[in-house]
């Protein structure tokens, strides 16, 4: 009969279009690169590795999140959340770089810094007001150029710079390969004699590029049981309500290495 065949049109371009997310598409690739990460998207998911928990407390600033990444250096992430917040007290507001350098060394360090991360966020908040690195428009920068530029910054390591990658540039394809948690992830998941090195794990990674940002953060949630989040700040946000902390290196939530 004529008309029946255009009616029921099957062709490639009149087929429905299964939309999938860009989050989705990283897995999914992930899972068809490496059998074991294929069983870890079975197990824990798709997380989200670009949530940032806070609590609100930097805003969109990637200044005020710079500043958060350096106070949580080597303390407990509910001591981080503490000093951070009598910061951004003394400041009034979600701190900026000129209420930082306003604020000087002394009165940081009566918030709780250490006369170290005092001097720290004083450079950062003076290379922020002069130009000499901006942390709030780094788009046109590579990853290596944003990693060298984050970490001329005196205080600003190699992890705290990947953390800002990932966390507030949202670059998919970072690899922390130094973190401990990442070695002792890749260790479980594929059975290892003993921890890897970060040549090993950065050997074994190359094959998840452009995918690795994603491939971190299912790892990371694999050291974790599924129904607790992973994430240490998520944690903390849990237990930080009406708790208090004198200074630095208190807390049981366990320190972060290089930041949070």
């Amino acid at each position: 009969m004529p008309g029946i065949e255009s009616a029921f049109d099957w062709s490639p371009s009149r087929r429905p279009r299964v939309t999938v997310s860009p989050m989705e598409d990283h897995y999914r690739s992930l899972a068809a690169l490496d059998p074991v990460l294929a069983d870890l998207v079975e197990a824990y998911g798709r997380p989200d590795p670009f949530e940032w928990s806070d609590g609100g407390r930097t805003g969109s600033s990637r200044f005020a999140a710079m500043t958060l990444h350096i106070v949580g250096q080597q303390i407990s992430t509910v001591v981080a959340f503490v000093i951070f917040d009598r910061i951004a007290a003394a400041t009034g507001a979600v701190p900026t770089p000129e209420a930082v350098l306003a604020l000087g060394a002394e009165r940081l360090r009566e918030c709780g810094l250490s006369r170290a991360k005092a001097g720290y966020l004083l450079d950062l908040a003076r290379s922020q007001a002069s130009g000499l690195i901006d942390l709030e428009d780094m788009a046109d920068l590579g990853d290596a150029e944003a990693i060298a530029a984050l970490t001329a910054v005196r205080g600003i390591g190699l992890w705290s710079a990947e953390m800002f990658l990932i966390h507030q540039l949202h670059r998919p394809d970072v690899l922390p390969a130094g973190d401990v948690g990442l070695r002792r992830a890749i260790g479980l998941a594929w059975e290892l004699p003993a921890v890897p090195g970060v040549n090993e794990v950065r050997t074994r990674a190359s094959a998840w590029s452009p995918h690795r940002t994603y491939a971190a953060t299912l790892l990371w949630r694999s050291l974790r049981p599924v129904d607790e989040p992973f994430d240490q700040k998520a944690r903390a946000l849990r237990r930080a309500a009406g708790r208090a902390a004198p200074a630095e290196g208190t807390g049981d939530d366990g320190p972060h290495p290089a930041g949070l």
